[in-house]
């Protein structure tokens, strides 16, 4: 009489068990990871716009103005041949670029300000559109 042993292996019970505890777990923790990606795409935008808001300040105390809305932020970058600000003493920015916000727009600088005295520097969040709520909701630096 000969005995067989049963190989090495898993059987099609336990691999379905397990498959049923990954997607058990899979939906517990999914929804938990993508809110905090999207909460870090806000706080990194407020971040960057901290970092152009200081810009934007250092050009002021170097000039004595804020860039003019025609300027816009390019004037961060570098000073305009056509009519040369004195008292420039950029670039203002450390990678000579305007960074976009991390949904990859442009922020929107606007001067008069409608919010604080100065300027006003914002995104428009996920949606591109102004207002919204969550992660469509505009950042300002005003905030």
């Amino acid at each position: 009489m000969k005995l067989y042993r049963r190989s090495g292996g898993f059987t099609l019970i336990e691999i379905m068990i397990v498959m049923v505890i990954i997607a058990m777990l899979a939906a517990l923790i999914g929804p938990r990871l993508v809110g905090a990606l999207s909460g870090s795409k806000v706080k990194a935008t407020k971040i960057q716009i901290e970092t152009l808001a200081n810009a934007v300040e250092t050009f002021h105390l170097d000039v004595g103005r804020y860039p003019t809305q025609q300027e816009g932020l390019e004037v961060l970058l570098q000073n305009p041949q056509k009519t040369p600000i004195e008292n420039w003493r950029g670039p203002y920015l450390r990678k000579n670029k305007i960074p976009a916000d991390e949904w990859g727009k442009p922020f929107t600088y606007e001067i008069p300000s409608k919010h604080t005295m100065g300027f006003d520097l914002y995104s428009l969040g996920a949606d591109g559109k102004a207002g919204g709520s969550g992660d469509d909701a505009d950042i300002g630096s005003w905030d």
